[in-house]
């Protein structure tokens, strides 16, 4: 049997008006649809061009949270453009992030790169977190100069590098370590160990692995602050020495 799409016209209307503190009863028709929406095609592209529509509004940052968390279930590429619209609006950039992450396609991605390009400041730094965690390899080179910014932009680079973690990342870390000249960012020594894990026990890249840990194993020694460092470094040696044919 065929949703009720009129059905949905009252709690819709609720919500372009709705706001935190008012009553909220309404959202459970909206809830209740966006869980059949899984089976049902005809719903989900109306649900997404109605939660679109919350998105365009004028309505209130509660509501347009609401429709982000219920995108993140359902949205597909037709819902990127409302999404994409608000990544630069300070209150709500976080939320379209957190449903954008979550549509499978490039077009989502390419969406949070675009705006990555566009912004400044923390919401930059909400971008490029995003991007790592689609691990957008095509972000590398956009990441990559970051790592020579300022204390807070350069840890979030690291962070992002090792979440991303592939041969790219690991050449930009290495460079960036080489020429750290003092700056003691340990998010780097520790995202070049994500690197090295990920090239050993997934790409299984045992003597890309090596070595990272071996850099590591040398740079960190005799430096208290990076003890940890080093001896991430020695097991992750013996380990590609174990895997050794």
């Amino acid at each position: 049997m065929a949703y009720d799409i009129a059905s949905l016209d009252a709690p819709f209307a609720a919500l372009a008006a709705f706001d935190w503190g008012k009553e909220a009863e309404f959202l459970k028709s909206i809830d209740e649809a966006v869980v059949a929406a899984h089976a049902d095609k005809p719903l989900r592209a109306e649900l997404e061009k109605r939660f679109g529509a919350i998105l365009g509004g004028g309505g209130s940052r509660a509501a347009k949270e609401y429709a982000c968390r219920k995108l993140s279930m359902i949205g597909s590429a037709a819902s990127v453009p409302s999404l994409a619209a608000i990544l630069s609006d300070r209150d709500n950039s976080h939320m379209a992030r957190f449903a954008l992450e979550r549509i499978d396609g490039p077009e989502a991605t390419d969406a949070l790169r675009k705006a990555f390009g566009a912004v400044n400041g923390d919401l930059k730094l909400g971008m490029m977190s995003s991007l790592a965690a689609r691990r957008d390899a095509a972000s590398v080179p956009l990441i990559a100069p970051l790592l020579a910014a300022d204390e807070k932009t350069a840890v979030a680079a690291a962070d992002a590098l090792g979440m991303i973690r592939d041969a790219a990342a690991a050449e930009a870390l290495a460079k960036a370590a080489a020429a750290a000249a003092g700056r003691k960012l340990k998010a780097i020594p520790d995202a070049r160990l994500s690197c090295a894990e990920a090239f050993l026990l997934v790409g299984g890249k045992r003597d890309e692995a090596l070595a990272i840990y071996r850099s590591l194993e040398a740079s960190s020694a005799g430096k208290p602050d990076l003890r940890a460092t080093a001896l991430a470094a020695k097991r992750g040696i013996v380990a590609c020495l174990d895997r050794a044919p």
